[in-house]
Order: structure tokens, then sequence, then C-alpha cells
């Protein structure tokens, strides 16, 4: 069975995965090494703004390419789908970047596309970036099911089992608020009757 992703609007902050290293002159050397790479590295913005543009225009295999490997790894071992289909009245913004430790990095964005019901709607979704050595790569995102929410709902690409599990009770919360405002409209109006006493 083949799992959709994003297709509602969500704020996506996931742990960072990380690995640790004994120190050492050779480590240290390494570390510079790595430095001097990534500052030839276009930022963490940059290689958001190159996987939301491949989502946008349907580029599967570009998009999938912007994965973290791990997540490209889980994606493929689940068969996820962590990009929507591509859309031509789609646009996004990419905002502010927040840089995290491990080689890590937090970017806001906005995806605004048309509905079902051909009403625009815009989406705050937060990625959740990590420095490999190819370049930044997407590894998780995490959004609100709507603005009064407190908590975000988190796609974790790099662990697809708790990706499923997540993706199903966002959709399974959307489904109960669609119905509860389906039975609150259904519902007849009622007077009351103080009300209706003081109108005569």
């Amino acid at each position: 069975m083949r799992h959709a992703g994003w297709k509602f609007g969500i704020l996506v902050i996931g742990a960072l995965t990380t690995c640790g290293c004994s120190g050492g002159s050779s480590d240290n050397e390494q570390q510079a090494s790595a430095d001097k790479t990534a500052a030839k590295v276009p930022g963490p913005d940059k290689a958001l703004f190159d996987f939301l543009e491949a989502v946008r225009t349907g580029d599967d295999a570009k998009a999938a390419d912007m994965l973290t490997d791990l997540a490209r790894t889980e994606t493929e071992k689940h068969d996820l789908v962590v990009a929507p289909t591509g859309s031509d009245t789609a646009s996004f913004k990419v905002g502010d970047v927040e840089m995290i430790a491990e080689g890590g990095a937090h970017v806001a964005s906005v995806w605004t596309d048309l509905g079902d019901d051909g009403q625009s709607s815009s989406h705050e979704i937060v990625w959740m970036l990590r420095r490999e050595p190819q370049g930044w790569r997407i590894a998780g995102m995490a959004t609100k099911l709507s603005p009064e929410d407190k908590l975000p709902v988190i796609l974790n690409f790099e662990n697809g089992a708790d990706f499923i599990r997540n993706q199903r009770l966002a959709d399974e919360e959307m489904q109960r608020r669609a119905n509860a405002g389906a039975q609150q409209a259904a519902k007849p109006e009622t007077t009351n009757p103080a009300e209706k006493t003081r109108k005569q």
C-alpha cells in the first residue's frame, strides 16, 4: 500500500539523528576539512527551495534526491510518498532559518494551493534539514492541522513506521473534525424561550 505524504496543513520538528566521534588530531583535521566544504555548499534555505520547487513541478526524482540518505532509504522501504502530486496552481515561500546542533537546521515555509472547493489556502510548515556530504537534505517536516492547535503534527521521513502512524492519526483527526462540523451545521436552529419572551 502506497502512503501519500503531507496532504494536509501541518509544523515538523523531529529529533535529529546524530553520531558521536571520538576526539583526536585526525578528527580535528576532518572537521576543518568539512567546515571548508560546508562553506561552499548552498544553505538549507536554498536546499528547501530546490525541494519545494521539485514538488511543485512534479519532479519526483529531484524531490527524492533532496532527502537525507536515511530518509530516502526509509521512504523506499515503506513505499512512502513524501511529496504531493505536482500542481500548476501551487506556490511557496521559504522563510527563516534556525541553525541547530550537529549540522542541522529548521527552515520555515508557507505552501499555498487551491483546495477541493477551489479556494486558495496556505499552510505554514517547518522543515527539518541536515547537512550531509552532498549538501543540505530534507529529514522531516511539521505543521499544525489548524492555526488554533497548540501542538504540531510531526512527520519524520527518517522513520517510516512513525511517519505512517502520525499521518494516519492526523487523517483520523481531520475526519473527526469534518464530521463534527457537518453535524453542527445540520442541527436545527433552536430559540431560547427567554429570548422569545423578550421579543414578544
